[in-house]
């Protein structure tokens, strides 16, 4: 008995050909996407985190950020220091992107202002614009990142938090894990891990392009720390606490990523 010669198998046309890695493709595209639409299901219809600093992301979203800041806080240096540029790149206008803890007090003077230090046995240290001025000046123009999706080359100038710390005699407050900071009005508020906090890139801003802050860009002190994103660069400090718990934290409550580092 004869075997059938492979050769006079009918060999497929190529219009066949195409059509059949078509229907691969569109069988493999519907398996994906389906596995996708029901892993969104499933992550939407998990229970969502309701109280605290956790509130505002759904359970499996926020175990997921938790355990990516675990990765990065083991992976984090000093050394690793922010590109710095030119002072001729800095942009000569910053734009301003939120207003949120500075919008309410539209008769606000920054010369009445005092940052509030919290101590331990409930003494709190009040210090003045100008009292933060006869510090050591440090200057930083970098790349400002936002968690939208754009940035800017900016320049700033103020204390380096290391600097203040040290002034200040408050060293032993940095064996405690994280630095809390708000407003005056309390409308924004954020927490910082101490390591961060600690950069020696992070400055208590006082000027902008070498001249006193404006209003609308956090007058008279505001937060500039490189190894965050922007949503981490609190305007208009008015206070500083110390904890080994977490502070609570405006945009972590919305959902956000807590630690919200580059």
């Amino acid at each position: 008995m004869s075997t059938p010669d492979k050769k006079s198998k009918k060999e497929l046309t190529v219009e066949q050909k195409i059509n059949r890695r078509n229907f691969i493709s569109f069988s493999t595209f519907a398996v994906l996407a389906a596995g996708a639409v029901g892993g969104w299901e499933w992550l939407y219809k998990s229970p969502e985190e309701t109280a605290g600093i956790t509130a505002g992301a759904r359970k499996p979203l926020r175990r997921a950020l938790n355990k990516t800041e675990l990765f990065f806080r083991r992976v984090f240096s000093d050394n690793h220091m922010v590109k710095i540029y030119p002072k001729s790149m800095a942009a000569k206008r910053v734009r301003v992107n939120s207003d949120i803890g500075i919008e309410a007090d539209k008769k606000f003077d920054p010369s009445n202002w005092k940052l509030q230090v919290a101590k331990k046995g409930g003494e709190v240290l009040q210090i003045s614009l100008q009292e933060l001025m006869t510090l050591p000046k440090t200057e930083i123009i970098y790349d400002f990142k936002c968690v939208e999706g754009w940035d800017q080359i900016s320049h700033w100038g103020g204390v380096r938090f290391k600097d203040f710390i040290e002034h200040y005699k408050l060293d032993d407050y940095t064996k405690m894990q994280y630095v809390g900071m708000e407003t005056p009005d309390k409308g924004y508020y954020i927490g910082l891990d101490m390591p961060s906090a600690m950069h020696p890139q992070t400055l208590l801003a006082y000027e902008m392009n070498d001249k006193l802050l404006p209003l609308e860009n956090g007058a008279p002190l505001r937060l500039i720390i490189p190894v965050k994103y922007g949503i981490k660069n609190l305007k208009r400090v008015g206070s500083i606490t110390f904890s080994n718990t977490r502070p609570r934290d405006y945009w972590a409550e919305q959902g956000y990523d807590y630690y919200s580092g580059l």
